[in-house]
């Protein structure tokens, strides 16, 4: 356990941001274009391929961008805050807009060259299909005077 020197400036200073936070907000101080946000992801793998689903709702498919290099696949992009109002007053903004960046590693069956991605009803799938692994080799074994046969192992449970 670590001792750590008491700062009561600090959390002074923490206590000063909460509240700005909360004035900004009934003020309409923050500019929703500066704001980050991180979109919902659901990863699947199947015995073919991965799988990944994105909640892009309201993204133009022109500013989405996937990447695919050294095993990494990037999904990045901008929602914009595009609608005006003459009289510049909301009651309340929820939803998030600006820049966002998701990153996966991808096992090394994943292929690269195959990736295919689609956007249809706010939902970005993007489909990395699966090399073809090595399948496993039976080896034949030269038994005595030059027969061959195959060997194969059978699990089996013994009790004491």
């Amino acid at each position: 356990m670590a001792l750590v020197r008491w700062d009561p400036f600090r959390e002074l200073s923490a206590l000063q941001n909460e509240v700005n936070r909360l004035f900004s907000r009934l003020g309409g101080g923050e500019v929703p274009e500066r704001q980050s946000w991180t979109p919902s992801v659901d990863v699947i793998e199947t015995d073919d391929a991965i799988k990944l689903k994105a909640e892009l709702a309201g993204m133009d498919p022109k500013d989405i961008n996937i990447e695919v290099q050294d095993n990494v696949l990037t999904v990045s992009g901008e929602r914009r805050f595009e609608e005006e109002v003459k009289e510049d007053r909301y009651y309340r903004i929820e939803r998030r807009y600006g820049s966002f960046s998701r990153s996966l590693v991808l096992p090394p069956t994943a292929d690269e060259n195959k990736v295919e991605a689609r956007y249809e009803n706010g939902v970005l799938e993007i489909t990395i299909p699966k090399t073809e692994t090595a399948k496993p080799k039976k080896i034949a074994v030269t038994v005595g005077g030059g027969e061959q046969k195959t060997v194969e192992a059978k699990a089996t449970e013994t009790q004491n």
